[in-house]
């Protein structure tokens, strides 16, 4: 039977979980003797029961390998985690281990992003700092073999990315072609930790308005969002755009530490309530310093959820941004994930949020307080385009998408506000 051993992140995502913390074993159900051993008769009684089932299946099913134990048990959790709701689910190793790469931002591997294209796997770019950029790998650079085996017919990026990643200080080895000198490179990289930028594409348009896209909220959000903020002050920044359209959420503590800045110590960001009292929490600003205090815009679409809209939540709430965009996603609950043994966990809802207001954002989302919709082909066309900022030469983005740019009317309309001094007073109204 599966063991408890333990919690350690509370997430707010569409996509992720996280865990708390529990001395509770379910092994604790194999040395129940007596009736006053258990927290209910009724746990005793459908426990006794799945198990009986469970035999029958096992002794007279036609398949004996589909109707082993072990699957038996998996297929069972599987199936009670995910009737819950849409954002609980029972994790098996593979699966939990991902996850955990995904909440921490960071995993093992060798720095590349790349796509595919015209059924070959193609570099976008080696990032900075990484064993792949220290070997000289291009932008361009198509990668034809993973140790020794051919990637001919396999186009699959996500299982390309799978085979890169690994152990830290394992190898891997590559074949690279070079398509502008047609050489074939054989390439032998020692694995390392990889930090996922969950900041990105921070730069200074005109007028001295700063703009940083969030594309998800891990470990180290806060910190790089905070460093592109003093990066872009250097330079003269005078007002902000924060831009987390498409951004599914993930960690409850990075979203706050990213709203933090804005908020004097001791103020409300966000709080939780819970079937129990241990998940009634208030999350206030811990920081000494003084707050920022400068126009804000945010940008939302209804791809931003959970994460994002506990950050534009308490921005709006308390007056401190302009939102722009359509309505958010409306993800206002929050799952707790437990560690099981064999390295495998579950995750599951244990609070909704509420902004400062008072304010449940689950299955209402944020309303902006400035709409402008985009259709569903101008988000996708976006969604590419703020992915491949690599990509700035209209004719090169056309050639490599087949469509030509379209107009960001989200963004224009949020510069326009910031550049007409609209502010909102604050306020505690419902987003």
């Amino acid at each position: 039977m599966p063991t408890l051993t333990g919690v350690f992140k509370r997430i707010l995502s569409l996509t992720a979980g996280v865990a708390l913390g529990v001395a509770l074993t379910v092994s604790a159900l194999r040395v129940a003797t007596a009736w006053n051993f258990w927290p209910s008769r009724d746990l005793s009684r459908n426990t006794s029961y799945l198990r009986d089932v469970m035999r029958l299946v096992n002794e007279n099913y036609v398949e004996q390998d589909s109707a082993e134990f072990d699957r038996l048990a998996r297929s069972a959790l599987h199936g009670m985690l995910e009737s819950l709701d849409a954002h609980s689910e029972f994790l098996e190793a593979k699966d939990n281990e991902e996850f955990e790469e995904e909440l921490t931002g960071e995993f093992g591997g060798v720095g590349l992003q790349v796509e595919t294209r015209q059924n070959r796997i193609v570099v976008i770019a080696s990032l900075a700092g990484t064993p792949s950029e220290r070997a000289g790998v291009r932008r361009g650079d198509e990668i034809v073999s993973i140790d020794g085996k051919p990637l001919e017919g396999s186009t699959n990026v996500d299982a390309i990315a799978g085979r890169l990643r690994g152990k830290p200080r394992t190898t891997v080895r590559m074949g690279v072609f070079r398509p502008v000198t047609k050489e074939t490179l054989n390439l032998t990289l020692v694995r390392e930790i990889i930090r996922i930028e969950s900041v990105r594409n921070a730069r200074l348009l005109d007028h001295g308005i700063g703009y940083v896209q969030l594309t998800e909220f891990s470990d180290h959000t806060a910190e790089q969002f905070e460093g592109a903020v003093a990066q872009l002050q250097a330079k003269g920044m005078q007002s902000l755009i924060i831009d987390p359209r498409n951004n599914p959420g993930g960690l409850l503590d990075a979203a706050v530490a990213v709203a933090e800045p804005f908020f004097r110590s001791g103020e409300l960001i966000v709080y939780t309530r819970g079937r129990k009292l241990s998940e009634d929490e208030e999350f206030r600003s811990e920081r000494s310093s003084p707050p920022l205090s400068l126009p804000v815009a945010v940008l939302i679409n209804a791809g931003s959820a959970s994460a994002a809209e506990v950050v534009t939540g308490a921005l709006k709430d308390t007056g401190r941004a302009v939102v722009v965009g359509e309505r958010s996603f409306g993800k206002g609950s929050v799952q707790s994930v437990f560690r099981l043994e064999n390295g495998e966990g579950m995750r599951f809802t244990t609070a909704r949020y509420y902004t400062p207001g008072g304010v449940s954002i689950h299955e209402r989302g944020i309303t902006p307080h400035v709409e402008v919709v985009m259709t569903p082909e101008e988000d996708t066309k976006l969604a590419w385009q703020r992915s491949r900022s690599d990509l700035a030469e209209p004719k090169e983005f056309k050639e490599r998408f087949g469509f030509d740019p379209v107009d960001d009317r989200q963004l224009e309309t949020a510069v326009a506000v910031l550049q007409g001094g609209f502010r909102f007073g604050v306020s505690a109204a419902a987003p």
